[in-house]
This record gives C-alpha cells, structure tokens and sequence, in this order.
C-alpha cells in the first residue's frame, strides 16, 4: 500500500479517532498526540490492514485502547486535568439571583395576557408544541395561532422593557 492509498483509507475516519481520544482524555493536546500516535502504528502495519474487514473499526479499537492505556500509565498524573476548553458554565448567584427575578416578572406578565394569547405562549414557548399541534387543540388556523403568538410576545417584551428601563432617563 502506498502513501496515497493509505491516506485515502484513513481520512474518512481520522476525525473519529480523535473526537474519541479527545473524549477519554478531555485534553485537546493529548487527544491529537493519541491520534497521531494511532495514525503511525497504521501505517508501520499498512501491510496487514487488507486482512481486516474494517479498518475503521480496528483503528477505534487501537485508538479507545491507547487513550486508555494512556490514562493508566505513569503519564495519566501528568494530563491536564483543568484543559484550556473547559470554561465554567454556572451562573453568578447574583446572574441567578436576577434570572429567577426577571422569571417572576414574566410569569405575572403571561397571566395578565388574554386567556388565548395566554395559553399559546404555554404550549409554544413552555410545552414546546408545535404550531399545528396548537392549531388542533385551541380549533384555530395556523396563521392566527403564529400572529396570537407574535402579539403576546410584542406585549411580554414591551412590559420587560418597560419594568426595566422604569427611572432610567
């Protein structure tokens, strides 16, 4: 097998050794360097791999066992455990704290709306039904179900706007 042909082999499924190495061991250096480290040992037996029905399947074996290997070994206190692409997702408690607040706002808004405009904004944007499925059961046509939905949003975000922008001027 020559380079060419090896290369056509392996390029349809590089990119699910490494999403795979990068899934055992979380670090994205360290998932490239298993990847490669893979890559290599397949093209040192590029002579045998006619004998597998599916390379790609022999590859992902290779490579969930070197990752694995890699976590066992000496170097596993070496990974870094803190990567570069983990950032930390939760809220501030004071983001939190305004997040619950602007919530109760806008459940006091939607209760003040038609008892229509009410219900779609619940089966739409809470139940997430779709609009067909609201167009069944409130008996309407489509078209109004989505301008019902449209004006009750109009009103919930004038009132926000509204209630926050109250003594700013």
């Amino acid at each position: 097998m020559n380079q060419q042909e090896f290369v056509n082999l392996i390029t349809p499924f590089k990119d699910k050794l490494f999403r795979m190495a990068k899934r055992l061991l979380v670090s994205t250096e360290e998932a490239e360097d298993a990847t490669q480290e893979v890559l290599v040992k397949l093209w040192k037996n590029n002579n045998v791999l006619s004998n597998y029905s599916s390379v790609e399947a022999f590859a992902m074996t290779m490579t969930k066992n070197y990752c694995l290997d890699q976590l066992k070994s000496k170097r596993a206190s070496n990974l870094q455990i803190v990567h570069n692409n983990y950032s930390d997702r939760t809220a501030s408690v004071q983001k939190q704290i305004e997040d619950r607040d602007s919530w109760s706002v806008v459940e006091k808004i939607i209760e003040s709306l038609p008892e229509q405009q009410r219900l779609i904004v619940q089966m739409r944007d809470v139940e997430e039904y779709e609009f067909a499925e609201i167009a069944k059961i409130m008996e309407m046509n489509e078209t109004a179900v989505r301008v019902a939905l449209s004006r009750a949003r109009k009103e919930i975000r004038e009132q926000l706007v509204k209630k926050h922008n109250y003594g700013i001027a």
